[in-house]
């Protein structure tokens, strides 16, 4: 039997428990007993069922299926690029532990857009998801907190929670900022460009106060030692736009680039080699995630490695272990992976 059409309407009908078992020639419940309690089915009238449903291309609604049984499947994730491989392998660091417990994984990406995200939360919790987990785009996390006053819980990913009432998984930044400097500082660099992105995002700022501190804790003076370039994407053209930026500029040219992310020193090195300006002996670079590509560039990059995955596991293992107590709030330590464009001994 192929899918119907809605009358008047045009539109493709799935075909439903009903179309099933019309065709199978038995009751709705022998139907829904095939899909939930097979065991409870004769070994032919099963045979028959499940016949029917490949032949009618039936598929079961799951969201329906969690409204009658009363159990949540879903767990939702507003990530703020899910193109960035540093949200990548966090997503798959979630979607491990929630197969733990045959949970599945809803996943959005807000493009660093705060009315984007605040439309995936408004939409994740209308579906009913059993939490969410969510990087805010911005400083504010009160449609967050509106979310779990609805009963959903809800635990911040890469970023430290404000608040006691939310849980949190993040990366201590300033620190791993800090190792960054204080690693060009020992190759002798003394003038330093910063790729920073907008200060909207929590990482943004606190790779930044690391730098600033870093520099002062070493008797500089960051007015003259760091060079500061602002981009609004944390991407691969922003990093080379800014490299460009940077290279156009007058005065002494800075030695060293330190990257918000990896992303953006992935352009910065492209720059450089567009622009003929041998790395790491006339600029030294350093990015920030250490994700998959970094260690496979022709120049390996130096980077302050972030443990991916088990943010998102922990993430998601605090989530499912929310009511049992406060909110966690973990708080991770990087560490720097010296390579090449840093060192030539490396």
């Amino acid at each position: 039997m192929p899918t119907q059409t809605d009358a008047g309407a045009g539109r493709v009908r799935r075909p439903s428990v009903t179309d099933v078992a019309r065709l199978a020639g038995v009751s709705v419940g022998t139907v829904s007993n095939v899909l939930n309690r097979p065991d409870r089915v004769a070994g032919t009238t099963r045979e028959r069922v499940l016949a029917a449903i490949e032949e009618l291309g039936f598929v079961r609604n799951a969201s329906a299926r969690q409204l009658r049984s009363g159990e949540i499947t879903t767990i939702g994730a507003v990530l703020l690029d899910i193109a960035n491989p540093f949200f990548t392998e966090i997503a798959r660091g979630i979607e491990d532990r929630l197969a733990v417990d045959d949970l599945t994984l809803m996943l959005a990406s807000s493009d660093e857009n705060p009315d984007r995200e605040a439309r995936y939360l408004r939409l994740f919790a209308e579906h009913g998801v059993r939490g969410l987990l969510a990087t805010p785009s911005h400083g504010s996390i009160d449609a967050l907190l509106a979310v779990q006053d609805k009963g959903i819980p809800v635990v911040l990913l890469d970023h430290v929670s404000p608040v006691p009432e939310l849980g949190s998984v993040a990366v201590d930044d300033v620190t791993g900022a800090g190792l960054a400097i204080t690693h060009l500082l020992e190759q002798g660099h003394r003038r330093i460009a910063f790729v920073n992105g907008p200060m909207t995002l929590r990482q943004c700022v606190d790779r930044r106060d690391g730098v600033v501190q870093t520099l002062t804790e070493h008797g500089l003076d960051p007015a003259e030692a760091l060079v500061e370039l602002g981009v609004d994407n944390l991407n691969a053209d922003a990093g080379a736009a800014a490299l460009d930026d940077l290279l156009d500029r007058p005065g002494p040219r800075p030695t060293a680039v330190f990257c918000v992310n990896d992303l953006t020193a992935l352009g910065v090195l492209r720059a450089l080699r567009e622009h003929g300006v041998p790395v790491p002996e006339e600029m030294a670079v350093v990015g920030y995630d250490d994700v998959s590509f970094a260690s496979m560039l022709t120049t390996p990059l130096t980077s302050v490695r972030q443990p991916m995955h088990t943010l998102g596991w922990t993430a998601a293992d605090i989530l499912l272990r929310s009511g049992a107590g406060e909110p966690e709030q973990v708080v991770f330590t990087p560490e720097l992976v010296v390579r090449a464009s840093s060192d030539p001994r490396a």
